[in-house]
């Protein structure tokens, strides 16, 4: 019988760096079963003394821990190794070799990461562009876009606009209908920003749209499935990225964040040649 192994993560920010770590780290091994549970803003030795009472409760507790307080973090670490709870740091060793690479000492405030400051808001603004952007609203000002997604129907603009914008990029996605529904100013001018088209296998693309229909209830629109109709779609979509010269990211296999550092590396070379 395999252990479901109890992964604590605790985090005295809102744990959400943590996560990912872990995902990444789960990622890497096929036979793993687990329960997580989180605890975020965890600041004082109370608290971290309550969370591993609970832990000592299950002979399979592994805990992971991203705390930049140096004591608090000491005071973790030495009590889950008295507890003999498996204990890991995902922060500590990395702040103390760049603060010795840097030559300054670390300021070990939670939640550093999320000051509020010109970065920050320069952020949020990238968001409130791109939703006021999404699937072709305001085109009339698209020049004061950072990214444009193009694609045709279900190939992941939206989500991949969103993971952009959180990351600072002010991104327009456009649905790809057929050439003529490019805006004017973008076929005037294909470099007013970073073009970028998403294009997707026939077939995959096919699967997506009917379970598209099918969680809208919707059975009347088989233009919008019909795998020909589709094959000719996404044939002209590529003729309009290579008349434009925009590159192209097929999207069949790949995450919205393996998508958007595509993107961003096209971003950075587009930048760069001016």
């Amino acid at each position: 019988m395999t252990n479901t192994y109890q992964i604590y993560l605790i985090s005295d920010s809102t744990g959400e760096t943590l996560d990912r770590i872990f995902m990444a780290i789960k990622a890497q091994f096929k036979n793993i079963d687990y329960n997580i549970h989180t605890y975020s803003f965890t600041r004082t030795e109370n608290q971290i003394l309550k969370i591993l009472s609970e832990a000592e409760k299950s002979p399979s507790a592994v805990i992971l821990y991203s705390i930049v307080d140096s004591n608090l973090a000491k005071y973790l670490a030495n009590t889950s190794n008295d507890k003999k709870i498996p204990c890991f740091g995902v922060l500590g060793d990395l702040i103390l070799s760049f603060s010795k690479l840097l030559n300054q000492k670390a300021s070990h405030q939670p939640s550093g990461q999320y000051a509020l400051n010109e970065e920050y808001y320069d952020r949020i603004a990238a968001i409130q562009f791109t939703m006021s952007h999404d699937d072709g609203n305001l085109v009339k000002d698209i020049n004061k876009s950072d990214i444009i997604l193009l694609g045709v129907s279900r190939t992941s603009k939206t989500p991949t606009a969103i993971y952009l914008a959180n990351k600072g990029f002010k991104t327009s996605n456009i649905p790809l209908v057929n050439e003529n529904s490019i805006p004017k100013a973008l076929k005037d001018n294909p470099k007013v920003a970073c073009v970028v088209g998403l294009n997707t296998e026939p077939e995959r693309l096919a699967d997506i749209r009917k379970n598209r229909m099918n969680s809208l209830k919707e059975t009347e629109n088989n233009s919008y499935t019909d795998l020909e109709k589709i094959r000719k779609e996404v044939e002209e979509a590529k003729n309009t990225f290579k008349k434009y010269k925009w590159p192209v990211i097929d999207v069949t296999r790949k995450s919205v964040e393996e998508t958007a550092a595509s993107i961003i590396k096209i971003f950075e070379i587009y930048k760069k040649n001016g």
